[in-house]
C-alpha cells in the first residue's frame, strides 16, 4: 500500500540559507521589516508571484490573505513558513520585535485564509497551535528557520503559531 504524498512536503534548504539566518539574527531588522515586506510585494507583483525575497534566501514562504477585522478587506502578506505534512506552520514573529503584527488579528477574528504557496493558491483554515502541540511545532519551525529561537528571546510576549489546514482536515483527522 502506498501512502499519498503530503500536501505540503518540506522543501530542500537553499544554498543562502546561512546568510539569511545571520541577517535574520540582526537586532536591527524588526525596524527594516516594513520596507522588507514592501520590497517583497513589488518582486511578487513583478514577477507574477513567482520570486520573493524569502526565495532568493532559500526559505520556504507563503503569501497570506487575510480579511481585515475592521476594513474587511483582504490584507496580504509574506511569510517564513514551514511545511509539515498536511499542515503549513507560521509564527507571528515579527523579527522578535515588541508588537504583534497586524495579520495575527486578522486571523483571530476570521481564520479563513488565502494561501499561495510554490505558486498555487488555496483556501485553508489557521488554527492556533498552544500547549505542548505548540512546543513541538516550534520546535519543528525551529529546525528550519534557528532564529524564532532568538525572536523569542527578544521579545515579552509569547510569540503565536499557527497551522493552516485545508477546511475538511478537522473531519479527516477524526476518520
Amino acid at each position: 500500500m502506498t501512502l499519498p504524498a503530503p500536501l505540503f512536503a518540506p522543501t530542500k534548504p537553499g544554498l543562502m540559507v546561512p546568510l539569511a539566518v545571520r541577517i535574520g539574527a540582526l537586532s536591527w531588522m524588526p525596524r527594516l521589516l516594513p520596507q522588507i515586506v514592501r520590497t517583497d510585494k513589488a518582486l511578487q507583483a513583478a514577477t507574477g508571484g513567482r520570486v520573493t525575497v524569502l526565495d532568493l534566501a532559500g526559505l520556504p514562504n507563503l503569501m497570506l490573505t487575510v480579511t481585515g477585522r475592521k476594513s474587511g478587506l483582504p490584507r496580504s502578506n509574506p511569510l517564513l513558513c514551514v511545511p509539515d505534512g498536511d499542515r503549513i506552520l507560521i509564527a507571528g514573529s515579527y523579527f522578535g520585535g515588541p508588537v504583534e503584527p497586524l495579520w495575527v488579528k486578522n486571523l483571530e477574528a476570521d481564520p479563513n485564509v488565502t494561501v499561495r504557496y510554490r505558486a498555487r493558491t488555496s483556501e485553508l483554515v489557521a488554527r492556533p497551535v498552544t500547549g505542548a502541540a505548540r512546543a513541538a511545532a516550534w520546535e519543528t519551525m525551529v529546525a528550519t528557520w534557528p532564529n524564532f529561537t532568538r525572536y523569542e528571546q527578544r521579545t515579552q510576549r509569547e510569540i503565536k503559531v499557527f497551522e493552516l489546514v485545508a477546511p475538511d482536515a478537522e473531519e479527516r483527522q477524526v476518520a
